[in-house]
């Protein structure tokens, strides 16, 4: 039987990735040895930094030799869905023995299998961005987690996207009418967040191991390597690994509550320079009459780094109030409220809809597009009552 110390020896210093692995381990175990190193990726697809006696039982595991420990009762921390085992998430999620693990695709047999039918997301690039759409069944599992699960678990109050009764104005509004506005972009906040984080996170909540793993796989993506190759290849890499898929129903709540430590420092240093902080998905966003922009700045990319977020810094943003101040796409130099230019682009279009029809006008084909209109009045109307009656007016002439 081999020993896992001579294991973990082997792989000292060793690249993690699946080829080096393999490479390496074929020296200790022989025709085992591609076998063992995908169990390893899968269990930890970045390298371990865990203590020395829990990397020895993750390869005991990988070399089929688990230590069966008996999980203690669960101390349920929110008032989530209290899954037990999994077969009790199978049963509460109305799901048949196996299913589970089938939708959570522990081992990442997806990734490396030909795209087809029994892939659980469709995969679309747009531009450099991809989007990951959920099969109907697995989207329909997704938004009961979220509601069972995910929404049961508190967010930071400086969380203002995708949280019931906060919106894009809730964050404008907090932001209005100050000297200094600075705002910062997170880069691929979504697809930073895999399946390590999101069960530390189902662990707090109280779920056994086993559930979490299982509940995090169901949330996260592995993108197929044909899908890879269509785009750009600096996201190859991140992509190839399980994430949080843009896309997927429950991916803004699970990116909500991973962010809350950062909320929490960042909304700790901004106290510090008497400063506001919020954030709406990955805009994170700083106002005040007085601030030392320069550090600030320093200092968010450092707690954002430590936190396992990049900032992009060619989408910082320092705004001064005699500049034009945007907030979410508002305008926020006196109260919230959508530019000028958005109002008459949005009239312009309505306009046209009145004059020739709206299908022609349909040119991003919205398959909802006159939903679409009403939502686009709702936001530039907003705290402009007679802005909205104009466009409200023109939107009504329209012949759907």
């Amino acid at each position: 039987m081999t020993d896992p110390e001579a294991v973990l020896r082997a792989l000292l210093g060793v690249p993690w990735r699946l080829g080096a692995l393999t490479h390496t381990l074929g020296e200790v175990l022989g025709e085992r040895a591609p076998e063992v190193a995908a169990r390893l990726v899968d269990q930890w697809p970045e390298a371990p930094r865990a203590a020395h006696a829990e990397l020895l039982a993750g390869i005991r595991g990988a070399l089929g030799r688990r230590i069966v420990v008996e999980e203690p009762a669960p101390v349920w921390r929110w008032p989530v869905a209290r899954w037990a085992s999994v077969d009790e998430l199978a049963a509460g999620l109305d799901l048949r023995a196996g299913e589970p693990e089938w939708f959570a695709d522990p081992g990442g047999w997806l990734r490396r299998a030909p795209e087809g039918p029994l892939h659980h997301y469709r995969a679309v690039w747009r531009g450099d961005r991809l989007i990951e759409t959920p099969g109907p069944r697995l989207a329909e599992l997704q938004r009961r987690i979220g509601r069972r699960v995910l929404g049961r678990i508190p967010v930071h109050p400086a969380a203002h996207g995708y949280v019931r009764g906060r919106s894009p104005f809730t964050l404008a509004a907090e932001h209005a009418g100050r000297a200094m506005v600075v705002r910062l972009d997170v880069e691929g906040f979504f697809t930073r967040i895999g399946p390590a984080r999101i069960a530390g996170l189902l662990r707090a909540a109280g779920y056994p191991a086993a559930v979490a793993r299982v509940l995090a796989g169901m949330l996260v993506a592995s993108t197929p390597r044909a899908v890879l190759r269509r785009g750009p290849s600096s996201q190859r890499q991140r992509l190839a690994l399980p994430h949080l898929p843009q896309g997927a129903p429950s991916s803004p709540a699970v990116a909500n509550l991973l962010a809350h430590g950062l909320d929490r420092r960042l909304g700790g240093l901004a106290a510090a320079v008497g400063a506001r902080y919020g954030r709406y998905a990955d805009d994170l966003v700083f106002s005040g009459d007085e601030l030392p922009v320069h550090g600030l700045v320093r200092r968010v990319s450092a707690i954002a780094a430590a936190e396992g977020f990049t900032l992009r810094p060619d989408k910082t943003r320092i705004m001064p109030a005699h500049h034009r101040q945007r907030v979410t796409g508002l305008v926020v130099n006196a109260t919230p409220a959508a530019s000028r230019r958005d109002y008459d682009d949005l009239r312009a279009l309505l306009h046209n809809c009145v004059q020739h029809g709206p299908d022609g006008q349909n040119r991003e084909a919205h398959p909802a597009f006159r939903e679409h209109l009403l939502g686009r009045i709702a936001w530039v109307g907003a705290g402009r009552p007679a802005r909205r009656a104009r466009l409200r007016e023109l939107f009504d002439r329209i012949a759907f």
